[in-house]
């Protein structure tokens, strides 16, 4: 039996799939401009702009070199799992590898379509911070404009809360490590939401939904890909000794 044929530990699906869905079914029907603004003047200033637009560590390090960082996991995530196919020591993790890499792949690759679907225009953009564009809630239409908007959901963050895979990756064999990765991925993503807020790329509600969308994308895959229950075990073990047992 291989490290990820074991039984999972007890999950209550229902509701850490229920929670995220609705508060974002809370911020679909409440608008958080308001807050979202409220938040963004803490680092506005007037005649000046947003505080760290040109900070370097924002930009270079905790955006550029921090994102290549995830990038680097990414990668050998898919360097892993194509290994694993052979028959090497990695076969016994192909599962949770492949897991992995489906995960955080859908995390990342979701945020452009959506970009690209809703229009919403970045803080930096409206008029009310220098800009020469209007802010509208989400589910409103948008006024005509040669600059599309291209700032919902936040796209940076995705890269550390993508990271939320190697939480439900690790959270059957190895309970501490897991407990460590949530920690790294929600520190991570957050440090990231709070970089761009502060620099104008984003409200931070842009970021929430950022984090509640990589949540679910990860929880549903570790529900189809990785969850073992008892039961199901039973059945896979018992179809095995069959099979063995009519060579």
């Amino acid at each position: 039996m291989s490290a990820s044929d074991r039984a999972s530990r007890s999950f209550n699906f229902r509701l850490w799939f229920a929670l995220p869905l609705s508060l974002m079914a809370l911020m679909l029907l409440v608008d958080p401009g308001p807050l979202d603004m409220a938040i963004a003047n803490l680092f506005y200033q007037p005649g000046v702009g947003f505080v760290g637009r040109h900070s370097f560590f924002l930009e270079d390090i905790l955006h550029d070199r921090a994102k290549q960082g995830v990038i680097v996991i990414g990668v050998l995530a898919i360097v892993g799992f194509l290994i694993s196919l052979l028959p090497t020591r990695l076969r016994q993790y192909r599962r949770p590898l492949g897991y992995l890499v489906l995960a955080m792949a859908l995390c990342t690759s979701l945020v452009t379509p959506l970009k690209t679907l809703t229009n919403v225009q970045c803080p930096w953009s409206l008029q009310q911070y220098g800009g020469d564009q209007v802010h509208t809630p989400l589910l409103s239409k948008r006024p005509p404009s040669l600059k599309p908007g291209r700032c919902w959901p936040g796209g940076h963050a995705s890269a550390g809360f993508s990271l939320l895979a190697l939480f439900f990756m690790l959270r059957d064999r190895r309970p501490r490590a897991a407990r460590l990765a949530l920690i790294v991925a929600l520190s991570l993503g957050g440090m990231f939401s709070l970089g761009r807020t502060m620099q104008g790329a984003h409200f931070m509600s842009h970021n929430l939904w950022t984090l509640l969308f990589d949540w679910c994308i990860s929880l549903c895959c570790y529900r189809l890909v990785m969850f073992q229950p008892v039961l199901r075990l039973r059945d896979s073990v018992q179809a095995c000794e069959v099979q063995h047992g009519s060579v």
